[in-house]
């Protein structure tokens, strides 16, 4: 291997072991996967609480 090609993969090593830990911190914080404010959009799924009734019509 040549070293620009270890500088080409390290990179990519750390773009996305860049991506994985801002979204594990967005995670904790309690932020969307989405990148969105879902309190104005109402077609987003993935950001809507389940009820009760839904939780237990799935078991």
């Amino acid at each position: 291997m040549q070293p620009i090609e270890i500088i080409v993969i390290i990179a990519c090593v750390v773009i996305v072991a860049g991506v994985i830990v801002k979204s594990i911190i967005d995670k904790k914080k309690g932020k969307t996967s989405c990148g969105c404010d879902c309190s104005k959009c109402s077609g987003c799924s993935s950001c809507k609480v389940r009820t009760n009734k839904e939780d237990t019509n799935k078991l």
